[in-house]
């Protein structure tokens, strides 16, 4: 090494020192007491390669090139969603967390060097293209995937509205990749949906945990049982795709249903992060009974308020089992305009239970699958069809037998989506039940 990398080396060296506590001080991590040495052999090292690319690379890089890299690299390796943000990157977040952004709409991850969609959101060129949970992206246009980091990736999809791209895909059950182009929108997300299933049996969607999410659910609850004569015996709420946000929201969430208890709590090294959220006494459902759907792409606060329910015996999950987000992510701004992200804890449900790469199992697994309907060859006979059939001694008539109202209904809605049928089914058992032990 020559004299001016013998120099820079020293002063990057000297440099790293001064950001560092001094060998022997007292860190606040691994336990009171226990004492850290700086790395010096890592050090020299980093400062070794540091000089060798600024005087040896094939073309100049700037310091600030080189130390910002060097952040990310050093984020990134920690585990998938860590990060550093720019200044364009911590916008975006702050804006995709009030419910409107521009993209795709997806949630993304990295696995094994892909991109991993955790959740399409719903009503976005995503959710209608018809991306699915899991599916791994292994080419952006003409790029490849392998090599990129998660911010690069995510860069290349997001552009201008009306624009198009085109992903390459490799989703399980295919044996073969294949591609689908998507044009760029300005992605307004609705956090919360809800209809009426039939009369006291009411359906809410959560899309996403926005930072209104809490408020809007309670409002959604209080028009779907004015629309329902006041009473309502029964909900269905749908969590699956849903990727997670506001961790105070899916508080809140699960705050709503319950009347004791703790909702989440978390576990990290510095005190701060030891954080435990208890619930209010008020019950929006009055005890009425509740079934969480769920699946893969169910994560993070999604994960949380499913495990709060199920761990207090407030609702049944059904579905398959979530995604495993269980970390705990925290933005620190590090000037005016950057900032890091960085996972400072874990979640654990109101029994202990850490959510991490486990995710929430449910009570009642079920498949996603397709049903459809078998056709009627007008053979099957009825008694109430037969030729000089005895009358029903209450009065009632064959009528009933052609009811076809509610009988299509149930099996449109068995078409439509299996899983949320099942729900109903299930709620409806509750339900009687219910109404059986009030008596």
């Amino acid at each position: 090494m020559n004299k001016s990398r013998y120099a820079l080396t020293g002063l990057l060296l000297i440099a790293l020192g001064a950001m560092l506590p001094p060998v022997g001080a007292k860190t606040t991590g691994d336990g009171a007491g226990e004492k850290q040495s700086l790395p010096l052999d890592e050090l020299r090292i980093f400062a070794e390669v540091y000089g060798r690319i600024k005087q040896d690379y094939v073309e100049p890089v700037e310091d600030r090139k080189l130390l910002e890299d060097a952040v990310r690299g050093m984020l990134s390796g920690l585990d998938p969603h860590s990060a550093y943000l720019d200044e364009d990157e911590f916008n975006e977040l702050r804006v995709g967390t009030s419910g409107e952004f521009g993209g795709l709409g997806i949630e993304v991850g990295m696995e094994d060097g892909f991109v991993k969609v955790i959740a399409p959101i719903d009503d976005t060129p995503a959710e209608r293209a018809g991306i699915k949970a899991g599916d791994l992206v292994i080419r952006i246009n003409d790029q490849a995937v392998k090599g990129m980091s998660l911010d690069e990736a995510v860069k290349l999809m997001r552009g201008k509205p009306g624009t198009k791209v085109t992903l390459q895909i490799v989703r399980k059950g295919r044996e073969a990749p294949f591609t689908v182009t998507l044009e760029r929108a300005v992605i307004k997300t609705v956090s919360v949906k809800s209809r009426l299933l039939k009369p006291g049996f009411a359906y809410l969607r959560i899309s996403q945990f926005q930072a209104n999410t809490g408020d809007d659910l309670r409002k959604a609850v209080g028009r779907l049982r004015r629309n329902s004569d006041g009473r309502l015996d029964g909900l269905v709420l749908d969590l699956r795709n849903n990727p997670g946000g506001v961790l105070q929201s899916a508080v809140a969430v699960a705050d709503a249903f319950l009347r004791e208890g703790i909702i989440v709590y978390t576990e990290g090294r510095i005190e701060d992060s030891k954080l435990r959220f208890q619930a209010a006494s008020d019950d929006i459902l009055e005890g009425a009974p509740i079934v969480v759907l769920v699946n893969g792409g169910s994560a993070s606060a999604s994960e949380i308020v499913a495990g709060a329910l199920q761990d207090h015996r407030r609702a049944v999950v059904v579905g398959q089992q979530t995604f495993g987000k269980g970390s705990v992510q925290t933005i620190i701004p590090v000037n005016d305009r950057a900032a890091i992200k960085l996972t400072t804890a874990r979640y654990f449900t109101p029994n202990g239970r850490s959510i991490q790469a486990e995710g929430i199992r449910p009570d009642i697994e079920l498949e996603e699958v397709a049903f459809k309907r078998a056709d009627d060859d007008g053979l099957a006979l009825r008694e109430s069809q037969l030729a000089h059939h005895l009358d029903n001694p209450n009065g009632e008539t064959g009528s009933k037998d052609n009811a076809p109202g509610q009988a299509q209904e149930a099996k449109s809605l068995v078409e439509q989506d299996y899983p949320l049928s099942e729900a109903l089914h299930l709620l409806e058992g509750m339900a009687i039940l219910r109404g059986r032990d009030a008596t």
